[in-house]
């Protein structure tokens, strides 16, 4: 499950599609209408917020409204009906560990949407976060081989020789 902390213009057509489907999964898991991934380290974020339900719904309508913008037909009436309470945070280095890699997946499926975004150079938040300073988030998992391979530090966070 992936629930990008990133804009959701920034996905190409597989990636808008896919976060949908697993933005829908974490309403459920939040909603408790599943018994599967109860423990996934990214649903952190919306628990700790006063209404978890209501900021997976916020979440899910900033998609659906990027969905709009495209032509697709997704559907609104699977958003739960509850109210986020204002912005939650995502770090600055969140962000930046997100876009990375992002672009090396566009770069293995989509070369030419990755092309497009060649020029961003401060990529923004989902609507629902207010970006902060700060790390890549505890709850991260982070590809510490990727970044190794990279030869660079991951935002915040030590990287082990050997991990």
């Amino acid at each position: 499950m992936r629930l990008w902390s990133l804009h959701p213009k920034y996905l190409d057509a597989r990636g808008l599609v896919a976060l949908w489907r697993e933005g829908l999964l974490a309403q459920a898991v939040l909603r408790a209408e599943t018994t599967g991934y109860l423990h996934h380290p990214q649903l952190v974020r919306f628990r700790s917020r006063p209404s978890a339900s209501g900021s997976i719904a916020a979440y899910l309508r900033a998609v659906h409204e990027e969905s709009v913008s495209r032509g697709y037909a997704f559907k609104a009436s699977k958003i739960g009906r509850g109210r986020s309470h204002g912005l939650a945070t995502v770090t600055r280095g969140q962000i930046e560990y997100e876009w990375e890699h992002l672009m090396a997946k566009l770069g293995e499926r989509d070369p030419l949407w990755r092309a497009r975004l060649a020029g961003v150079r401060r990529p923004r938040a989902h609507p629902l976060f207010r970006v902060v300073p700060g790390g890549v988030a505890d709850w991260e998992r982070v590809d510490r081989r990727r970044a190794m391979q990279r030869g660079r530090r991951v935002p915040g966070r030590t990287v082990p020789v050997g991990s």
